[in-house]
């Protein structure tokens, strides 16, 4: 079994049974999927702002129960910070909700499955796995 760091692009396929979900099952399946405290994060805002009933809530967290979430410690904040000096060196900025991500993945040299890869474009020796649509 092979450990894998989930965009949240990707967790959310999956919830919502999105047919670019089906891309992503190979990548998923049988491996250990790790999400960021991050994606945890966006996910649960996206439920905030959508105004969810307590009973899709719930159907989000047993969702969310399927993969284990990477919390942020003093490394993964060192990491951080390399990711967004090196995307800005390199002339391609990264939003900070996708630095936490990328920097989950580098922190343990672990692929990022993503839909999002020009997310990561600026984010030297990250390795995407990612699907055309």
């Amino acid at each position: 079994m092979s450990r894998v760091v989930v965009d949240t692009d990707v967790v959310s396929f999956v919830f919502k049974g999105d047919a670019r979900a089906r891309k992503y099952e190979r990548h998923l399946i049988g491996n250990e999927a790790i999400i960021s405290f991050m994606t945890l994060a966006q996910l649960r805002l996206w439920a905030l702002i959508r105004g969810w009933g307590k009973q899709r809530e719930s159907r989000l967290e047993d969702h969310i129960r399927k993969f284990a979430v990477h919390p942020y410690d003093s490394a993964l904040c060192t990491v951080w910070a390399q990711v967004c000096h090196s995307a800005r060196v390199r002339g391609r900025p990264i939003e900070t909700a996708d630095a936490w991500i990328a920097a989950t993945a580098k922190l343990h040299a672990l692929p990022l499955i993503t839909h999002n890869a020009q997310d990561f474009a600026g984010v030297e020796g990250l390795t995407l796995i990612t699907e055309p649509d």
